[in-house]
């Protein structure tokens, strides 16, 4: 019987992989680093600085880039880990951390060609406030349940106050913001179809 599990690789393994593919993404659109900024409203030094591993990506920063090449966060982050098999221990889960928002985000269950969903934890320190601009993919359906905390979440124009043990179910076309209000951090699990 063949034991497969998901390497779980360092931060900057992880950084790494992703600058390099975010490289091979604009390239594979035949867009040059000009373009790119174009599409993205992110600057050329900014992308070319992400490129050569200069920075490390915002969550905002990595929504914006993920809207341009048409595919969610989590398929993109899949992208640079190996192949997700179908069971995924708890320590072999891949954790992306934004510190500068309070931000930790664990892919429990990865995308996985041929599969419309998948599932992340989420966990925002108090005060942390993420604005996305547009959905990666329009039309995406997500169900935010809250496990701990509380967070204001809110699509288009509607804040929904949330709190612990509330379900939070939507499909995303414009804006969105998760917020927490404090005084506890937030911890969340988020449930992603692809329309």
């Amino acid at each position: 019987m063949e034991k497969a599990e998901l390497q779980n690789p360092s931060p900057d393994q992880l950084e790494a992989r992703l600058a390099d593919r975010l490289s091979r993404l604009r390239v594979d659109h035949g867009w040059s680093l000009e373009q790119l900024a174009g599409r993205t409203g992110v600057s050329r030094s900014t992308l070319s600085r992400l490129e050569r591993r200069e920075i490390s990506p915002t969550a905002a920063l990595l929504n914006k880039l993920c809207a341009a090449y048409g595919q969610t966060m989590s398929q993109l982050l899949a992208e640079v880990e190996s192949a997700p098999p179908q069971l995924v221990r708890a320590d072999r889960q891949a954790v992306w951390r934004d510190e500068s928002l309070g931000f930790v985000r664990r892919s429990v269950s990865p995308p996985h060609p041929g599969l419309r969903g998948e599932l992340v934890e989420g966990l925002l320190r108090p005060g942390a406030d993420i604005s996305y601009d547009e959905p990666p993919v329009p039309g995406l359906e997500q169900h935010i349940w809250i496990l701990e905390g509380a967070l204001q979440i809110t699509t288009g124009e509607v804040v929904h106050e949330v709190r612990a043990g509330d379900c939070l179910r939507f499909r995303l076309w414009g804006r969105s913001r998760f917020h927490c209000p404090g005084p506890d951090p937030a911890r969340y699990a988020l449930v992603i179809v692809l329309p």
